[in-house]
C-alpha cells in the first residue's frame, strides 16, 4: 500500500478524452500538468501523450477512468508497463465500481466541470490530494534473465569451441548478476539451464521491482540481459494513500506496552509492542492506522496510562466486569496472530470491547445514510452518547434553517408522506443488507479463487506425477526388453561360438592334412550336410559353412531335384554325393554326366554334430569306388544300347531301300 501523505513534490498529470473514441481513430486528450500551484493545459495526441510521460515521468497519472487510456484489459497491461518507474496511474473515482468524478470532486471540495479540461484538472487536483486508487497489474517480484546473445552454430572456430566459449560467458555474467543481487541486499531465487562449457540461460526471480534492482539490460557480446516484471491475474487497485479507518484500540500497558486494532467489522488491522516507545510514540502510532472509538484494556479499574490515551483521543472507554482470566483471553484470540503475552491481552481487549459494542454498531449502521461517514456517527454515538439522527444532522450541516428563539411546530405529516419516510427508511436498510451481502459474495469469490488456485496446482502436481509414473514404466518396460534382448544375445553367442568350436574343428579336418588332429580322429573326412536338394538349401549351405571342389556332401532329402537343381551341385564339383531317397532322373541323368559320384547314405557312416558331419575316409573311398563300378556297367551297358540302336536303324535303312 502507497505511504504517500502528498503529491505535491512532484508534477501531476490529469487526463481526460477531449475527443475521438479510444477504440477507434486516434483519440486527443487534454492534459493537465499541476504541480501544487500552477496549472498547465494542453490538448495532445495519444504519441504525444506517452511522449511527455516517458520524458517527465509524472509522479501521477490521474484519470477518471482508466479505460480511456487503453481499449481493453490487456492494451491497459501493456499500457502499465511503458510507464515510467516513477509514475503511478491512477483513477481517481474509486476501484472496479467507481463513481461519477462529480460526486468524489464535490466530496473533497474540488472545483469541478463537465468540460473535458475540467475533468481533466479534477483528477489532478485529486491525486494531488491523495484521492482515488492506484492501478497496477505487476506484482513486486521481477525476472531477470541471463541468456545466449547469438546462435550457438559455426563461428569461425570449430563449434565445440564458439559454443564453448559462448556458455562460458553466459556463466559469467550469471555470476555477475548474482554477486550485484547480493551486494544490494535483494533477495532471490535462482534456477539455471547447464549446457557444454557453462550455462545456456539462468533466471533470477527477484522480490524487487525493476527500477530496484541495479542490473543493466541489453545484449552484450554474446550475451542478453532481460528484465521483466512479474505480471498479476489480473488488474488490482490500491488506495494512493493509507486510509485512517475508526477503530477499537486495545492496550496493555506496563514495561512492555502492547496496542492491537480492531476495524468496527471485528477484523484485526494490526497488533504491536514495544519495550522503548514512551506514550507519545504509542500514540502516534495509532494515529497512523486509525480514529480511536473504542479505548479498551483487560483489567478493571482501567489503568491511568490507558485513561490518559482514551483522553486524548476523545473516545469511548471500556474495561471488563473484572479481570479478564488468561484461559478466556487465550479462547478469544486464537484465531490470531500475536508475538507474545503482551500483545495477546491487549488483542483480547480489543475484541471483547468490540464484541461488547458489536450490536450498537450495527443498529447505528443501519441507520446512517451512504452519503454519511460511518465511522465518526459510531464514535460520536458511543463515545458522546449522542442520537443518529443528531449526528447524521450536524455533519451535513442540517440546522433547520430556522433562527434563534423562534418558535417551530413541524406540522402533521400526511399518509403519504409518511409512507415514503417508511419506504426510504426500508431502502436504506435494504442498500445496508444489500452492501453486506455484496461483501459476502466478494469475500466467497476470494475463497472460491484461491481454493480455485489450489486445485489448480493440485492438478499440476498430479498431472507431473503422472507423467513421472508413465515415465517410470516407459523406462521399465525399455529396461526388461532390453535385458530380454542381452539374454537373447548371450544365448545366439554361446550358440555360435559352440558353432564356431565345431568349424575349427572341421576345418582342421578339410585343411591339416589330419597331422594335427588327434590320433582318434584320424581316418575321418568332413561331410557337408545339404538338408533338401533344391536351390535354396543348396545356396544356404554354401553361405553357411561353404561347398568347395571335392566336398563329401550329404543331401538328406534327395527327391524333388530337376536338372538345373543338378547342375548347380554339379559345379560345386563334390567329391562324392551321399543321398537319402532316391534321384529323380533329370538329376540323375546330369550328376551321371557331369562324373559326380552319387552313393546311397547307408553305405557310410556318418556322425552328425548340428549341420556339421565326419565319416570315415575308408567307407567313403569304398562308396566311390563302387560307384566307379556302377558307372562303368552304366557306360558298357549305353554304348551297348547304342549299338543296338544303329544298328535297328542301319537294317531299317536297307530294307527301304530294297524296296525300292
Amino acid at each position: 500500500m502507497s505511504t504517500r501523505t502528498s503529491a505535491l513534490d512532484a508534477v501531476v498529470f490529469g487526463v481526460d478524452v477531449q475527443s475521438g473514441d479510444v477504440r477507434g481513430n486516434a483519440p486527443s486528450y487534454a492534459l493537465v500538468q499541476f504541480d501544487g500551484e500552477s496549472v498547465e493545459r494542453d490538448v495532445v495526441s495519444r504519441r504525444k501523450l506517452r511522449r511527455l510521460v516517458q520524458g517527465e515521468a509524472p509522479a501521477l497519472l490521474a484519470t477518471d477512468n482508466m479505460y480511456e487510456l487503453a481499449e481493453n484489459k490487456d492494451h491497459l497491461v501493456h499500457f502499465l508497463r511503458e510507464l515510467p518507474a516513477e509514475t503511478t496511474l491512477v483513477q481517481v473515482t474509486g476501484a472496479e465500481r467507481p463513481e461519477p468524478l462529480s460526486r468524489v470532486a464535490k466530496r473533497n471540495g474540488v472545483p469541478y466541470g463537465k468540460d473535458p479540461m475540467q475533468e481533466a484538472e479534477a483528477a489532478a487536483r485529486l491525486a494531488a490530494r491523495n484521492v482515488g486508487q492506484e492501478v497496477t497489474a505487476f506484482t513486486n517480484t521481477t525476472t531477470v534473465k541471463v541468456s545466449r546473445g547469438r546462435s550457438t552454430g559455426s563461428g569461425g572456430w570449430s563449434e565445440d569451441r564458439y559454443t564453448r566459449r559462448i556458455h562460458g560467458a553466459v556463466k559469467r555474467r550469471a555470476r555477475e548478476v548474482a554477486a550485484t543481487l547480493d551486494d544490494a541486499g535483494l533477495e532471490y531465487e535462482r534456477e539455471v539451464t547447464e549446457k557444454y562449457g557453462g550455462f545456456s540461460s539462468a533466471v533470477f526471480t527477484v522480490a524487487a521491482t525493476p527500477d530496484e534492482i541495479p542490473v543493466s539490460t541489453g545484449r552484450s557480446g554474446d550475451v542478453r540481459v532481460e528484465t521483466e516484471r512479474e505480471r498479476r491475474d489480473g488488474i488490482e487497485f490500491r488506495p494512493l494513500a493509507k486510509r485512517r479507518d475508526h477503530v477499537v484500540v486495545g492496550v496493555d500497558p506496563g514495561t512492555t506496552t502492547a496496542v492491537a486494532l480492531v476495524d468496527l467489522d471485528g477484523q484485526v488491522l494490526d497488533v504491536h509492542s514495544t519495550r522503548t516507545a514512551d506514550a507519545a510514540a504509542v500514540t502516534e502510532w495509532i494515529i497512523e492506522r486509525g480514529r480511536p472509538v473504542v479505548v479498551a484494556a483487560d483489567v478493571t479499574p482501567m489503568p491511568n496510562t490507558v485513561e490518559k490515551l482514551r483522553r486524548s483521543f476523545d473516545a469511548g472507554g471500556w474495561t471488563p466486569a473484572s479481570d479478564l482470566p488468561v484461559d478466556e483471553k487465550q479462547h478469544r484470540t486464537r484465531e490470531e496472530a500475536y508475538d507474545n503475552d503482551h500483545e495477546r491481552d491487549a488483542l483480547a481487549a480489543a475484541l471483547y470491547a468490540h464484541d461488547d459494542h458489536d450490536d450498537q454498531i450495527r443498529r447505528v449502521t443501519r441507520k446512517v445514510p451512504r452519503d454519511v461517514e460511518r465511522g465518526e456517527v459510531v464514535k460520536r454515538v458511543v463515545a458522546g452518547e449522542e442520537s443518529v439522527e443528531a449526528v447524521v444532522d450536524d455533519l451535513r450541516g442540517d440546522d433547520g434553517g430556522e433562527e434563534a428563539g423562534t418558535e417551530h411546530t413541524p406540522r402533521e405529516l400526511t399518509a403519504e408522506e409518511k409512507r415514503i419516510r417508511r419506504l426510504e427508511s426500508q431502502v436504506e436498510r435494504l442498500e445496508s443488507s444489500v452492501a453486506d451481502l455484496e461483501s459476502t459474495v466478494e469475500a466467497k469469490d476470494d475463497r472460491i479463487a484461491e481454493l480455485e488456485d489450489a486445485l489448480e496446482a493440485a492438478r499440476r502436481e498430479e498431472r507431473r506425477d503422472v507423467r513421472e509414473r508413465r515415465e517410470v514404466s516407459r523406462l521399465q518396460r525399455e529396461t526388461n526388453r532390453l535385458e530380454r534382448e542381452l539374454e537373447s544375445e548371450r544365448e545366439r553367442t554361446e550358440a555360435l561360438e559352440g558353432k564356431l568350436a565345431r568349424l575349427k574343428a572341421l576345418w582342421k579336418l578339410d585343411h591339416s592334412n589330419f597331422s594335427d588332429v588327434a590320433e582318434e580322429k584320424q581316418g575321418l573326412v568332413p561331410v557337408k550336410v545339404i538338408e533338401q536338394f533344391t536351390r535354396e538349401a543348396i545356396r544356404a549351405a554354401d553361405e553357411s559353412f561353404g561347398l568347395a571342389e571335392d566336398d563329401v556332401v550329404y543331401l538328406r532329402d534327395a527327391s524333388g531335384a530337376g536338372r538345373s537343381t543338378a547342375e548347380l551341385l554339379a559345379d560345386v564339383g563334390p567329391r562324392v554325393v551321399l543321398r537319402n531317397g532316391g534321384l529323380s532322373d533329370a538329376a540323375d541323368v546330369v550328376l551321371f554326366e557331369e562324373d559326380v559320384p552319387v552313393a546311397p547314405a547307408d553305405e557310410v557312416t556318418i556322425q552328425e554334430v548340428d549341420e556339421l558331419a565326419v565319416a570315415r575316409e575308408s567307407e567313403v573311398e569304398a562308396a566311390i569306388e563302387g560307384w566307379d563300378e556302377r558307372a562303368e556297367a552304366r557306360r558298357a551297358e549305353q554304348k551297348k544300347e547304342l549299338v543296338d540302336k544303329l544298328i535297328s536303324e542301319h537294317r531299317a535303312d536297307r530294307g527301304e531301300v530294297g524296296d525300292d
